[in-house]
C-alpha cells in the first residue's frame, strides 16, 4: 500500500499494529490488549484525517496508484460479461478510450470511459488517459449503437484532460467533443454519468452529459485541475492548494452547486482500501438511476436532459 503525505500518521499506526501482532505470533506474550488500543487508535486517526479533507487531498486520492481504474470497475461490475469493442471506423483504435457491451445486475448496457496506466509502460499505451479525437469519435459511434438496439449508456469519467498535442488539434479536437456534447444531449436512450477519479476540462465533458451524474466521494471535476490553474493565475504550480479551494471541484462543492445528482459514499480510506464494496455501491447506482430513467418516454427523456443542462448556471444576486 502507497501512502500520501497527509496519510503518514496512519502508516504509523499500521506498522506498530503489525509488529504488535508478529510479537504476539513469535513469542508467548499475550499483546492482545496493546494490539487492541493500536486498532482503536488507528480507526480514530483514519476518521479524524478522512472526514476533514481538504479539497487538494481529495484531488490526491483521485490519484492515487491503487485507486482502480475504468477498466478495474468494468470487470467489477460485469465480471466475464463484458465485450470491448474497438475503433472510431475512420482514424484507428485510441487505447485511452475504452468502450463495449456489459451486463450489470442482468441488464445490458453500453459502457464507456477513460482508462489510465498502472506502469510507465501501460501509462504511455494508454496516453495517461488523455483521448485523441478517435477516442471521442469510437465513444460516439458506440452510443450510437448503443441508441440503435435501444441499450442504456454507462459512461465512466477518469481524465486528466483531452490530449493537447498537436496531432489532436489537426484531427479536431475541439469538434470531436462538442459533436458529442451535441448528440449526447439528444440520444435516445438513458446515460448514466460516473466520475470515478478525475474530471477535467472537455475532455470529461466528451462524454459527460448524463440524465444521472454521480461522483464517487473522493474524486474531482472541473474546467481545469489545480495545478494548470495555478501556473495560470500565479505562473507558478505551488499554490496548486489554493487554487483546489477556489475552484470548488469536489463532489461536496458539484452536489452543493446541483452540477451532480449524487455522491456515491467510498469506504474509509477511499475506494482503494475496500474495491469490492466501491463496486457493489457503483453498482446500486447504476441500476437505481436506471430504474428511475427506463420508465420515461424518449420524448420526456430528452426533455428532462436538455432541461436539467440549461439551468445549470443559474444564480441570483
Amino acid at each position: 500500500m502507497e501512502y500520501l503525505d497527509f496519510e503518514l500518521p496512519i502508516k504509523e499506526l499500521e506498522d506498530q499494529l503489525e509488529k504488535c501482532q508478529v510479537i504476539g505470533q513469535e513469542s508467548e506474550v499475550d499483546v492482545t490488549s496493546t494490539c487492541t488500543q493500536i486498532n482503536e487508535k488507528l480507526i480514530e486517526t483514519k476518521k479524524s484525517i478522512y472526514e476533514n479533507l481538504t479539497a487538494w487531498q481529495r484531488v490526491q486520492l483521485s490519484r492515487h496508484p491503487s485507486r482502480p481504474y475504468t477498466l478495474d470497475h468494468v470487470r467489477g461490475l460485469c465480471g466475464d460479461t463484458f465485450l470491448e469493442l474497438h475503433g472510431d471506423r475512420g482514424f484507428k483504435d485510441d487505447k485511452a478510450m475504452i468502450g463495449g457491451l456489459g451486463k450489470i445486475g442482468g441488464q445490458s448496457f453500453m459502457i464507456i470511459g477513460q482508462q489510465k496506466g498502472y506502469n510507465t509502460k501501460t501509462r504511455q499505451y494508454r496516453n495517461f488517459g488523455m483521448a485523441n479525437p478517435e477516442g471521442y469519435r469510437k465513444a460516439l459511434r458506440l452510443m450510437k449503437m448503443a441508441e440503435k438496439f435501444g441499450i442504456p449508456v454507462v459512461t465512466l469519467i477518469d481524465t486528466p484532460g483531452a490530449y493537447p498535442g498537436l496531432e489532436a488539434e489537426e484531427r479536431g479536437q475541439g469538434e470531436a467533443i462538442a459533436r458529442n456534447i451535441y448528440e449526447m444531449v439528444l440520444l435516445q436512450v438513458p446515460i448514466i454519468t460516473i466520475i470515478v477519479g478525475e474530471g477535467a476540462s472537455g475532455g470529461a465533458l466528451g462524454i459527460g452529459v448524463g440524465d444521472r451524474v454521480y461522483m464517487l466521494e473522493n474524486t474531482w471535476y472541473s474546467v481545469i485541475s489545480p495545478e494548470s490553474c495555478s501556473s495560470i493565475l500565479w505562473k507558478s504550480w505551488e499554490y496548486k492548494e489554493r487554487a483546489a479551494d477556489a475552484l470548488k471541484l469536489t463532489s461536496a462543492d458539484m452536489k452543493k452547486q446541483n452540477l451532480v445528482d449524487d455522491i456515491i459514499p467510498e469506504p474509509l480510506g477511499g475506494a482503494h482500501y475496500d474495491r469490492e464494496t466501491t463496486f457493489r455501491t457503483v453498482e446500486e447506482y447504476i441500476l437505481k438511476g436506471y430504474n428511475e430513467l427506463k420508465v420515461l418516454s424518449t420524448e420526456d427523456l430528452i426533455a428532462q436532459r436538455m432541461d436539467k443542462y440549461t439551468k445549470m448556471g443559474e444564480f441570483k444576486e
